[in-house]
């Protein structure tokens, strides 16, 4: 892995990624066991993308050499939802799918190889991650736009995992709750 996406991955990976919200939902009580153990893609991945942007919008990426690592990560990010497009729905081969991943990434051949492997095996996967990470910014920046000063990342953080992995809309039904007890509290 290149040194510059280190802390980009410690992001997603460790605090505040799948670490942080995997231990959470291990540690749910009064839950089924699916809920604290089964992972929806676009909430757990989601998470993790969330997880390497929160960080830039706290200024926490402060040498550009990690920040290039963070870019380089969103651009990964943008061209799986081109090739897991163009494999599933265009019919794009392996060689086409890898040719459009090199063209557009600074990922090592053998990288990108093993993701577009998977991306044939998974139809979608690759998509759910940003989808995750939208639903993400766009509940939190609901709740921060709704509650103004009453706003808590904290609070905001603790109800999104609160549940364990959730399918997105039950996600949003709960941010939405918790928005309107915030407001009249």
């Amino acid at each position: 892995m290149p040194t510059y996406q280190l802390q980009n991955i410690a992001y997603h990976e460790g605090l505040p990624g799948h670490h942080m919200q995997i231990s959470i939902a291990q540690e749910l009580t009064g839950l089924p066991k699916f809920r604290t153990q089964y992972g929806y893609t676009a909430f757990s991945e989601g998470w993790g993308l969330y997880s390497e942007a929160l960080p830039k919008e706290m200024g926490l990426y402060t040498d550009p050499y990690n920040d290039f690592g963070r870019l380089s990560g969103e651009i990964w990010r943008a061209i799986r939802l081109v090739v897991d497009t163009g494999i599933h729905h265009k019919g794009w081969s392996e060689e086409q799918a890898v040719a459009y991943f090199m063209t557009n990434s600074a990922q090592p051949e053998a990288a990108i190889r093993a993701e577009i492997q998977r991306y044939f095996l998974n139809p979608g996967q690759a998509t759910c991650y940003k989808i995750g990470m939208l639903k993400f910014q766009a509940l939190r920046d609901e709740s921060r736009r709704e509650l103004g000063a009453k706003f808590d990342y904290r609070k905001f953080h603790d109800v999104a995992l609160a549940g364990g992995s959730l399918p997105l809309p039950v996600l949003e039904g709960n941010v939405k709750r918790w928005i309107a007890r915030q407001k009249v509290a």
